[in-house]
């Protein structure tokens, strides 16, 4: 097992929970990386692979997210080690808000991520006898209908037309592949569809699709919404194509919207799209990234291009012990604003100072919470 207290640096992470219930067999983990601007928030996880160290990576992601659209929250991130298909599912989150409740939500608000559901949040919220415990709950409760609204994937297909935008390009006719036709993906791409663009090859964790003359969006989501991930199978055989092949197809934008890692140099040196739009955290390796700017194919970073759950996140926390529902159509409009404007800030940025639009991003996140440690009095005296 690595030493943890190795691996704290100077931004975090402050605190490190691990908790465990015999009885229902829970094992979770809780990351408060740094809270330098605000309480910790960031999503909860479920997954029979999860580990401390990906919960950690994943709340420094938090960090840089609400430093780079300028909300005042801290990162953090919590995993529940549990297959979320598991019968017990509900035993199991329980005995997870059971264990922190010392840290929910005085130091942490419990969210949505992979594997966990509104449900799943109404439960944290009972079991802690707290509306203020939890967001990402049903909206008959006052929640923010995040799937519903598609917040993540709104701000994903702004992104990609800002960004199209910035390369003195129009997204009418942009061609488009989304890897993860998912929460994410799908509301990417009825949006992009909306604006303009054409999709021209999908995926799920079943399979593949293509279809270079593009292929129906709205017949796709009423196949995903009945099918879930096996809608693939309505694919004709001349669509289908081998797991991954979606990364590699002629198009002018990729959204990479499944997976961490899964643009790795290999990818990379294989990738025909001009513009890469990170829709899920950490698609792209470090290695990746620079083969791709050596091929001169940009890259919007994913703190800057999914940062729509964080924004709506940011309307749920206000009202989580409010009578009155947000407003959708201001959460949107809010959403789709400061993610172009940071596409932006970020390109431009990164064109002036020869960084990589990753760098350029972590430098603008770094510099917000760094501030906001020196004003708390946080950073190291100097000897």
């Amino acid at each position: 097992m690595p030493d943890l207290l190795q691996e704290i640096d100077e931004w975090g992470p402050e605190k490190v929970v691990c908790v465990s219930d015999a009885r229902t067999g829970m094992r979770g983990v809780l990351v408060i990386d740094n809270t330098a601007r605000g309480t910790g928030k960031g999503g909860t996880r479920m997954s029979p692979t999860v580990t401390v160290g990906e919960i950690a990576r994943l709340a420094r992601v938090m960090t840089w997210k609400w430093a780079a659209v300028d909300l005042f929250h801290g990162g953090a991130k919590a995993g529940i080690f549990a297959d979320p298909a598991s019968p017990d599912k509900e035993r199991i989150v329980r005995a997870f808000a059971r264990r922190l409740a010392d840290q929910i939500p005085a130091s942490y608000v419990a969210g949505l991520d992979m594997g966990m559901t509104e449900h799943d949040a109404a439960i944290i919220q009972d079991e802690l006898g707290d509306r203020g415990a939890a967001v990402g709950v049903p909206e008959p409760l006052g929640g923010v209908p995040y799937d519903q609204l598609g917040v993540t994937g709104h701000g994903v297909a702004e992104a990609v037309e800002a960004a199209l935008a910035h390369q003195g390009r129009g997204i009418a006719g942009a061609r488009v592949a989304v890897q993860g036709f998912g929460a994410v993906g799908a509301a990417a791409a009825r949006r992009l569809h909306e604006l303009g663009a054409q999709l021209v090859a999908l995926s799920t964790i079943d399979g593949s699709v293509h279809e270079p003359d593009g292929l129906d969006v709205p017949e796709w989501l009423e196949a995903r919404a009945e099918f879930g991930d096996a809608c693939v199978a309505k694919a004709s055989a001349s669509q289908r194509v081998p797991r991954g092949e979606e990364l590699l197809v002629d198009c002018d934008v990729l959204i990479p919207a499944a997976g961490q890692d899964v643009i790795d140099d290999g990818v990379a040196a294989k990738i025909r799209a001009g513009l890469v739009v990170e829709g899920a955290n950490l698609p792209t390796t470090p290695g990746a990234r620079v083969l791709l700017a050596e091929r001169e194919i940009t890259v919007v970073p994913d703190f800057i291009a999914n940062a729509g759950g964080a924004i709506a996140a940011g309307f749920a926390m206000d009202a989580r012990h409010s009578p009155f529902r947000p407003e959708p159509t201001a959460i949107l409009a809010e959403v789709a604003e400061r993610t172009r404007n940071n596409t932006v800030l970020v390109l431009d940025t990164a064109d002036r100072s020869g960084m990589l639009p990753h760098e350029a991003a972590l430098d603008l996140a770094k510099q917000r919470v760094r501030t906001a440690m020196e004003l708390r009095g946080r950073l190291p005296r100097p000897a």
